[in-house]
Parts: C-alpha cells; structure tokens; sequence
C-alpha cells in the first residue's frame, strides 16, 4: 500500500510500504476514505516531536471502513464505517475508566501517527478499536465526520467546557486558525453575548465572522482597550489561548476579568511569563489540557442532526494520492488559505 512516512526532520515521502497487519486481539485494520493533516503534523516534520522515529507513518485523523477486526474486537464488524478518533484509549486504566482517555496508561492516549504507525495511508491499523472508534450514521459524509477526529473535540474540550463559557458571557479567542475557528463555534452552544476573535491575518480574522464571531480584531492593535470597552471595563469571562506561543497566552491574562477562566489550547514549544504579580489577587483560572474526545460521541449526535456545520472548514479536497500536494498547501495558509485539507481514497 502507499502512505505518507517520516524520514526525520524536514523530510517526508508518499511511498509502498507493507500493508498492516492485526497485533493484537483489540486491533482493527481499516480502509482509508478519508483523512486529514494537522498542525501537528508539521509540527513533526520540522522536528518538534523527536518521539517520533524516522520510518513512522504520520496521521491521527481518519473515517475509514472495517476490513479486519481483531478476535477481542466486539462492537465491530468488517464493513462498518467509523470515525478513527486522534486518541486511543484501552479503556481499563485509571485514567480511561474516568473518561481522560488523553492520558491512558494502558498503551493508549496520542499514538497514531506519533509511537505507532498512523493513518495518512490507504489502509491502518487501529488500537483499541472498541474503545477508539465511532460507528458513523447512515448520510454523515467521510469529510463532515473526519472534523471530529480532533480539531471540534479539542477545541470544545479544552477551551470552551475548561474555560467554562456561560450564557451570556463576552469570549475572547486569540487565535483564528483552525483550532480558533472550531472553539468560535462550539462556544457558541452556550449563547455568550459576545465572541470576539483575535488574530494578525485578516483572511483568519474574515473566516472567523463567517464561523460566528462577533468582533473581530487585529493582534497588532490594542486587544486589550477594544475587549475593555466591549465589556465596561470588566475584561472577557474566558480568554482562549489557541496559537501557542508567549505573546498570545501573555495576552490571555491581560485580557480575563477578575475571576474568569483562561483555558490555553495551543501547544507551547518556549516559556511563557506567569505573570502572578498581576494575578495574585484577581481570582483568574488557568487550564491546560490534552483533548480526551469523550465529547465526540455528542458532537457527532449533533452533526448526524445537522446541527454542527463542519463542511465550512474544509478548504482544499484532494485524492489520497496527492499527499504531497495536500501537505504544501497545508502548510502555507498564508498563500493557499488553507484551514483544513481532506483526502478522499
């Protein structure tokens, strides 16, 4: 079969490589119809994630069809259409029998694409299939699905239910990329009177109005008076932190009122300044957090519905074949304006 394999950094390459086979009696092979690259991804390619070894297929976000299941494998058939989630989970350790399938101890968590071979490929093999699928309705498409795989269960986890968005409540998102633009629409099931969406590219900040925010602004300008004036002064209930570096989590803190929640999503590579001379005594909350995709059955209820719009991520759509293609664009937003890219077997 073809798949997308890591070389080390800088270095990638669409090429044969033996078609997976099951390991283990919880495994499952399935067939690739569609599937996604993250900022992760490149993350990779640039050498950011050294756990990854040279030789491995990259990816973690696929819908596929059952072609082989595992003797242990209870809750599948081949021929089943299923969502492959971005998290494995084993399902018997501490961490996944509380739901926080993001840190499971039993060989799960961030695996595909990472410390086990990943699914940028025509078929792969899937861990812990019971516990890290999701069987797909009838009439949900592979590129509506492939959204939940991470992106929409990241951003609704980690920024809107940590940062704990209420009714009524002034949001402000640093960061309009994809991972931006999903917590700019899941913040919305909880009808907070202001979204205000905070970015450097205007094409970012455009694509933020049409996914539902209400104010948009530039990062270069001054964040901090518009939000203040937005809000009488008070500041945002949530600031969410979705790019990842110290400028925009420092921000963050500028921006939350007194006793409001600041939930950073974006992965840090460098230090950021905590700056607890300022907010000591301001009763603020920080979280972090590592998605666990327990919402995803939910979300996909609400897509299944038409109730979740996923369609309006999806920029760019190619055949798997053009992986490489996929990847350059990807990469270069700025010049493609890419938000997220799906290949389709």
């Amino acid at each position: 079969m073809k798949a997308l394999v890591y070389h080390g950094p800088g270095r990638r390459s669409w090429q044969d490589v033996p078609k997976p086979e099951l390991q283990a009696p919880t495994d499952a092979i399935i067939k690739v119809d569609a599937v996604t690259i993250c900022g992760t991804d490149l993350h990779i390619l640039k050498g950011d994630v050294p756990e990854v070894e040279p030789g491995r297929i990259l990816g973690h976000e696929a819908v596929g069809t059952v072609e082989q299941v595992g003797a242990a494998v209870s809750g599948l058939k081949p021929g089943d259409r299923v969502l492959a989630s971005c998290i494995s989970a084993c399902g018997r350790c501490l961490y996944c029998r509380t739901g926080v399938y993001g840190q499971c101890q039993g060989g799960g968590g961030w695996i595909l694409g990472h410390l086990v071979d990943g699914v940028q490929a025509e078929y792969a093999r899937i861990p812990f299939a019971d516990t890290s699928t999701h069987l797909l309705p009838d009439g949900v498409a592979s590129d509506a699905a492939v959204m939940l795989a991470d992106i929409l269960p990241t951003s609704y986890e980690v920024g809107v239910l940590n940062g704990q968005v209420r009714p009524g409540d002034t949001v402000v998102i640093v960061g309009a990329g994809p991972i931006g633009l999903a917590a700019i629409q899941t913040a919305q099931f909880y009808s907070p009177s202001h979204i205000v969406a905070v970015d450097f590219a205007a094409s970012r900040l455009d694509a933020a109005k049409q996914f539902g925010a209400d104010i948009t602004v530039n990062a270069a300008e001054d964040v901090a008076k518009v939000v203040a004036e937005l809000t009488g002064g008070a500041g945002a209930d949530t600031a969410i932190e979705a790019v990842g570096v110290p400028e925009s989590f420092e921000l963050c803190t500028r921006l939350v009122r007194p006793g409001g929640h600041v939930a950073n999503v974006g992965v840090h590579g460098k230090p950021a300044t905590l700056h607890l001379e300022d907010l000591w005594i301001k009763n603020v909350t920080i979280t972090t957090g590592f998605v666990d995709t327990v919402t995803t059955p939910r979300l996909l209820r609400m897509l299944a519905a038409g109730r979740l719009d996923t369609d309006r991520f999806i920029t760019h759509r190619f055949g798997l074949s053009e992986m490489d293609e996929a990847y350059d664009v990807f990469a270069h937003p700025a010049d493609s304006g890419a938000l997220k890219v799906v290949l389709f077997s």
